[in-house]
């Protein structure tokens, strides 16, 4: 067995929220598995003990799980009451709140006093405009102050929030909000990316003939200093003026509080909508539990608005910790503006995608002169983190750091596998389940895994982030379709996985974008983790073409400095992968590419160019983030033979 990249200390186990936890609830072992084992045989207690120990503010109530036949009907507080807002506006001081830094050098602070005051002033000028509990609002916004004051606004009053990233085009957005019918759209005048300055506000009146239910537009400046016109929208600041609305009425525990969206890469996105107390239970957990973040902590993920993680990241205030916003690109106007912003800062939780620290180890980026010292975790999401990421970390950014790969999604705004300061860091590895969440690894025909075997990522008994419902979805077939279809009554995640003899998770891919050659099947993440350790290689993108009544495996690579792939390479490339893989994940063929189509959220589009190179129709180029790479794949004369 590889020997562990990190082990937390006596003193750091023994310290930590999770070993309180464990004490409050008489719980005697600092086994990680053990803990878990105990959360999901007694959920009842779990839930309610852990509602106790996070000081949730509300009636819990006398039902903590009100348990249904049918998987996603079973509901967690049934008879509870909160308020989202509430709970994070949980400090009244001076102190910093959030801080935002801009691409462009400038910044911005807000004290917990001032986020109190304007939430309560903006969530006052929502009733005066008479929006109320269940109307929707929309926001096409970046990563700003402005944003979240407008997000807990609305939470306050039990207005469901809705946000895109403004790297989003016009009809992308229309194809998200058009769908919930939002009666307010929230937007700014321009924002930062690459040293570019990009207008957003001139793409609204485009969304706004295609969304008729928006009646009024709210607009702020990215820099109060260098303004732009808001037009003739109602300008952020004069809602300010409002009166201060201390009311925080509590709700539902499940009352929905925003609803995000798939990717949408395959059809029109999803709208997943979440529940108020089912996030904010949690994230609580995830923080405290698995991150071992306490009050007065700095919380920092590199996100947009358009992922997850900015939802997550907010939630990270519930804490008494202060959150930390960067716009704009990750490595401009240098390759380690993030990791300075770190430094700068004391930041305490620093997470990012995995494709950035990939990027950090292809650019053969070392950590020489930045202080990280008060950096102990580092989170990492948003595709499988590969082997060599692991040890590039600690050989490079910091060797002594809790490096936590954590997987999970938009479905439940929280992660399934992640974390923890009971175990080791593995090389590759994912250390373990989510507290309270029955997680498993199936194989096709529904049984649990053996270690080292891979299979389906798989939720065996309900948990509180399941979405409430799917907006529109009135019926809930297609909530059953996305979750409930493989294995019946199981959550099945889509995640092509293997579990450790450490009690750890290797993800190998999409399940949806697994390879089948000859019959056996392969994740995607295998491959890549072999080609993006190649010197000469910066990314891969590997699919399966339909050929000769089987799968044959392409593999399309971009390279440093537009390198020419020859025989050579070819031959280094395949010879590699048979050796640390097996013959049957070799390509059939290896192509170069000038550039990965991906995500707005940064994750490489398999699913699109599959399509494309077996002829099928792609039903929403909206998705992605750079729709003109995709042409490259179309009629390439290589796959005709």
């Amino acid at each position: 067995m590889n020997k562990p990249l990190w082990k937390p200390s006596e003193k750091l186990r023994e310290n930590s929220l999770l070993n309180d936890f464990s004490r409050f609830i008489n719980f005697k072992s600092t086994n990680f598995k053990e803990i878990w084992q105990w959360s999901i045989d007694n959920p009842n207690e779990f839930w309610s003990k852990f509602w106790d120990y996070s000081k949730i503010i509300g009636d819990k109530g006398s039902e903590i799980i009100k348990k249904d036949k049918i998987f996603n009907k079973t509901k967690f507080f049934s008879d509870s009451k909160i308020n989202y807002t509430e709970n994070i506006l949980i400090k009244k001081s001076e102190e910093l709140a959030i801080n935002f830094l801009s691409e462009k050098g400038f910044e911005e602070n807000i004290t917990w006093n001032d986020l109190y005051e304007k939430v309560c002033k903006f969530s006052s000028y929502l009733k005066k405009i008479n929006l109320q509990k269940g109307d929707r609002v929309a926001a096409y916004v970046p990563n700003k102050i402005e944003s979240i004051i407008c997000f807990l606004g609305c939470a306050k009053n039990g207005i469901i929030w809705s946000s895109c990233s403004p790297d989003f085009g016009a009809q992308g957005v229309v194809d998200r909000f058009k769908q919930i019918k939002p009666k307010v759209l929230i937007t700014c005048d321009y924002y930062y990316y690459n040293g570019k300055k990009i207008n957003i506000i001139g793409k609204v009146e485009e969304i706004l003939k295609q969304i008729p239910s928006i009646k009024k537009v709210i607009a702020y400046n990215y820099n109060k200093k260098e303004k732009e016109n808001l037009k003739d929208f109602i300008n952020f600041e004069d809602t300010l003026l409002s009166d201060l609305d201390e009311v925080f009425e509590r709700f539902e525990f499940n009352h929905p509080i925003y609803i995000l969206f798939s990717s949408g890469t395959t059809g029109k996105p999803k709208c997943i909508t979440h529940g108020a107390g089912n996030v904010l239970i949690e994230h609580n957990k995830e923080f405290m539990l698995h991150c071992d973040i306490r009050n007065n902590e700095r919380l920092f993920y590199y996100t947009t608005t358009g992922w997850m993680m900015w939802n997550w990241l907010v939630g990270g205030l519930a804490t008494g910790s202060s959150i930390f916003l960067f716009d704009g690109a990750p490595v401009f106007p240098k390759i380690d503006v993030l990791l300075e912003y770190c430094q700068n800062k004391q930041i305490n939780l620093f997470g990012v995608s995995a494709k950035y620290i990939d990027h950090l180890k292809n650019e053969n980026y070392r950590n020489k002169n930045l202080n990280l010292n008060s950096v102990k975790i580092i989170t990492s999401t948003g595709s499988p983190l590969a082997e060599e990421s692991f040890k590039y970390v600690y050989d490079n950014i910091k060797k002594d750091v809790h490096l936590a790969s954590i997987a999970g999604g938009t479905d439940l705004v929280g992660c399934l596998v992640l974390g923890n300061l009971f175990s080791n860091v593995n090389k590759g590895e994912i250390q373990g389940q989510s507290l309270g969440i029955d997680v498993d690894v199936f194989t096709d025909d529904g049984k649990s895994t053996a270690d080292g075997e891979k299979g389906e990522l798989v939720v065996k008994q309900p948990f509180p982030s399941m979405p409430v419902k799917f907006w529109g979805d009135e019926d809930g077939q297609k909530y059953h379709k996305a979750y409930f279809t493989r294995f019946k009554n199981i959550w099945h995640h889509g995640d092509f996985i293997e579990r450790t003899g450490n009690n750890g998770f290797i993800m190998r891919g999409r399940s949806d974008a697994t390879l089948n050659p000859g019959g056996v099947r392969i994740g995607t993440s295998e491959i890549y983790q072999q080609v993006e350790d190649i010197d000469f290689i910066t990314e891969g993108l590997v699919v399966g073409q339909d050929f000769d009544d089987d799968v044959r495996i392409i593999l399309f690579v971009t390279t440093k400095n537009n390198q020419e792939i020859n025989d050579e390479k070819v031959k280094l490339i395949k010879s590699r992968i048979r050796k640390n893989c097996s013959p049957k994940h070799v390509p059939a063929m290896i192509i170069k590419v000038p550039e990965i189509p991906r995500t707005k959220s940064g994750k490489i589009v398999e699913l699109a160019v599959k399509q494309i190179i077996n002829g099928e129709k792609i039903n929403n180029k909206e998705a992605i983030a750079n729709p003109e790479t995709l042409k490259f794949f179309e009629d390439l004369p290589q796959l005709k033979l």
